[in-house]
């Protein structure tokens, strides 16, 4: 039978989506840009919502929050300004100290920003050794917002520190620590959002040689973003947001949009190359790349859905905010994308760069590279798996010491941020005291007697059992029932010790003081028992999460390709790419191995969210490279070819596409690892170094010599699984004339697919 007439009726979701959207090519570019606008019209309208303080922390910590939102208690954004003397022989005894001391309090009231300003020499807020003290006020108005006036704050400090330059005077809390993190954070995510799209750009540039057809890609990305971003705000009155699923879904929504997006354009173009007509060509393109798409996109959607099962309102967020942003991208991909080719033909070739473009039109849509290297891995594929994989075995065996930790503002900023300074002066003076545990007390009466007399016991037991050394400070909002105990931890900012004087604080004084109360609530809260609880609660959500992921993502595989052994491999080989990247991270963040070749240093421990996050969007990303490339292994096995030849013509003929779209993921992920945020440096480097390790040691060596080692087996499907969903669709491809002369030694038996009578009908 002819092409054109098999492919005149087209089968499977893909094709037929493609078929028609090229037929009716004004409607579906039409329905799309109208989609876009009603999404950012109807999602301006309803607003964003975004997680509460209470939400974003688990356990305890999370009913602290609760409980203070539920008595409608708002506390104030604390300010403290360290009054040190540079020498020993200075103490706060001395005039000119007192003056000092003066000029802050002074001040800071002048700026009219502030409230309840307290003097060290009313609260005795002065060190043992007398050389330090502190002066304490709140910020007015709403906390949440009080970042946003503290400069006035910051900058009077700083006259009054110009003033006495024979003492040191340096400012921390919660707002000015808030509007530090904020500036750093906005920034990098701004730098990185601002280069991504011209990296992108660049790179499609050099990757099609022409302009119209690298603009494709990244139009088709961005307005999915925009699109899901509407989506999105509609979404978060159920499930709420924050800013940091946004960039993450700008992120997953630039790489796969452009992923899909180069799929379908590439193939498009190399059958046109093959001789074959535009209409002919575009549907093949749907039939096949459409397909992959489809696969692909459903099993990052199961990824991405593994973080809806941690039980943190963050992960939460940024798992629904990037499988909505995959599932749009998808659709564009398999409907809108067709329309444009199909409307644009030749103009597609627009804006050629000369050299660039010259160079595109001589290739055959193979890469040498890449066939040179498949000749060497297929003449010896034992060889080069054990090579290959050995090393990414050995690149992996750091993770097994993984340290994770919630960074402290000196572990991700370094010394380059005034308040990282000020914050480690004052814990040395005052240990505990930047950042103190917080005990919110709720009672039936909090006036009554056993009540105050448990949280008399309560401060005395904090210093006597060595949880703190003082002072421990209570604040009774009488009306609402309710006591607020800020106790500073010793330990500080050393996060074990600190955890110890938490463990003393929650397990041995609470139960005997406040517990002994009935009728009595007291969760113990703040910095340090926010990242135990947060950290308690991710670990126990890694097994399921993780095992959710892979199960479904083994069943979609196994499904759509409708065989175990490429199920099987495919789990494997992303699994050994994502250790790897555990690995690099773990030498690399964690030991100080090279990290002076990345900006980066050794700071002792992986943040703590990011092995969960990296493996979600790691397994998912990863799929689209092996669905694609296994795809045209499979399309080529179906067309006649040994499994051999088959798996040539598979990676030769997408390793152009794999390569393109790898670059374009690697600059993007590289530029978070140039950011100043240790954090954001340990997600980039984490994400560059698997997507270029998949990209070419998995893909290009690893499953090429694993596939021709199993040879017939590779479509092994037992008769026992037979009933399970055929997802492969029976897309038509067109007909390929089979290798004779495959490349490497080995011998292919010839033999059809073991399941071909029931899924291979082409």
């Amino acid at each position: 039978m002819a092409d054109t007439d098999r492919l005149d009726r087209p089968r499977g979701i893909a094709a037929r989506a493609g078929s028609w959207s090229a037929r009716h090519r004004w409607t579906a570019v039409g329905g799309w840009v109208l989609l876009v606008i009603l999404a950012l019209a109807v999602g301006s309208m309803a607003g964003r919502v975004d997680v509460s303080d209470s939400e974003q922390v688990p356990g305890e910590s999370g009913r602290v929050s609760k409980i203070l939102d539920e008595a409608g208690i708002e506390e104030a954004a604390g300010e403290t300004v360290l009054i040190q003397a540079k020498t020993n022989g200075t103490t706060a005894n001395d005039p000119e100290f007192h003056k000092a001391v003066d000029t802050v309090i002074g001040a800071v009231r002048g700026t009219g920003e502030v409230t309840a300003v307290k003097s060290p020499y009313q609260t005795r807020t002065i060190s043992a050794d007398r050389r330090s003290a502190l002066v304490q006020f709140d910020i007015r108005g709403d906390a949440e917002k009080a970042a946003e006036r503290i400069q006035p704050v910051l900058d009077a400090v700083d006259k009054a520190q110009d003033a006495h330059p024979d003492l040191l005077i340096e400012q921390f809390g919660d707002a000015s620590g808030q509007k530090a993190f904020d500036d750093a954070f906005g920034d990098d995510f701004q730098q990185a959002e601002y280069s991504a799209l011209p990296v992108a750009l660049g790179i499609l540039l050099i990757a099609f040689g022409a302009l119209v057809a690298a603009l494709l890609p990244v139009a088709l990305a961005m307005t999915a973003f925009l699109a899901t971003t509407g989506l999105v705000a509609v979404v978060s009155h159920w499930v709420h947001m924050s800013d940091t699923a946004n960039s993450v879904m700008l992120l997953v929504g630039l790489a796969v949009g452009v992923d899909y997006c180069l799929f379908y354009l590439r193939r498009e173009r190399e059958e046109r190359a093959a001789g074959r007509d535009a209409q002919t060509a575009l549907r093949i393109a749907a039939a096949t790349s459409g397909r992959a798409i489809l696969v692909s996109g459903v099993t990052v959607i199961v990824a991405m859905a593994g973080m809806l099962f941690t039980g943190i309102a963050e992960f939460k967020a940024m798992g629904l905010a990037t499988l909505m942003v995959v599932a749009v991208a998808m659709v564009g991909s398999v409907t809108v994308l067709p329309a444009l080719l199909s409307l644009l033909g030749e103009r597609v070739e627009k804006g050629r760069i000369p050299f660039l473009a010259r160079a595109k039109r001589k290739g055959n849509g193979e890469s040498r590279v890449w066939r040179a290297v498949l000749a060497r891995v297929l003449r010896r594929p034992k060889l080069s798996l054990a090579i290959a994989g050995g090393a990414l075995v050995a690149i992996a065996v750091p993770a097994v010491s993984m340290n994770t930790a919630n960074l402290t503002m000196d572990q991700e900023f370094g010394d380059r941020l005034p308040v990282v300074a000020a914050y480690q002066h004052i814990d040395e003076a005052f240990p505990g005291g930047p950042d103190p545990a917080e005990v919110v007390v709720k009672a039936d009466d909090i006036g009554a007697a056993p009540v105050r007399d448990a949280i008399s016991r309560f401060r005395a037991d904090a210093v006597a059992k060595g949880a703190s050394k003082g002072p421990v400070k209570v604040t009774v909002h009488a009306k609402e029932n309710v006591a607020v105990i800020q106790v500073p931890l010793i330990g500080g900012s050393d996060e074990a010790k600190s955890e110890k004087s938490l463990a003393v604080l929650r397990d041995e004084v609470r139960p005997s003081t406040l517990g002994a109360v009935d009728g009595v609530e007291a969760p113990v809260g703040g910095s340090t028992a926010s990242s135990k609880d947060f950290n308690d609660k991710l670990g126990s959500a890694v097994p399921p999460v993780f095992a959710f992921v892979v199960i479904f993502a083994f069943l979609l595989m196994l499904m759509s390709f409708r065989s175990l052994t490429i199920a099987v491999t495919s789990i494997v080989l992303n699994l050994l790419s994502v250790g790897a990247a555990y690995g690099i991270l773990t030498a690399v963040f964690q030991h100080g191995w090279g990290a002076g070749l990345v900006g980066a240093e050794g700071v002792g421990a992986i943040v703590s969210w990011l092995p969960l996050f990296l493996f979600v969007i790691l397994f998912g990303l990863s799929m689209d490279y092996h669905v694609f490339v296994v795809s045209r292994i499979r399309e080529a096995r179906l067309a006649g070819r040994t499994t051999k030849d088959a798996v040539v013509h598979g990676v030769v003929t997408t390793a152009g596409v794999v390569t393109s779209a790898a670059v374009i993921m690697v600059a993007v992920f590289a530029i978070f690892g140039t950011l100043s945020m240790q954090s954001m440096k340990q997600m980039g480097v984490g994400l560059a170094a698997a997507v270029l390790i998949d990209a070419t040691v998995i893909r290009g060596v690893l499953l090429p010599a694993v596939m021709a080692l199993l040879g017939e087996r590779n479509w092994y499907l037992p008769k026992w699984l037979r009933w399970l969903p055929d997802l492969t669709h029976d897309e038509a491809v067109a007909a390929q004339p089979p290798v004779t002369a495959p490349v490497g030694a080995a011998h292919g038996h010839g033999a059809d697919l073991g399941d071909r009578p029931r899924h291979a009908r082409v």
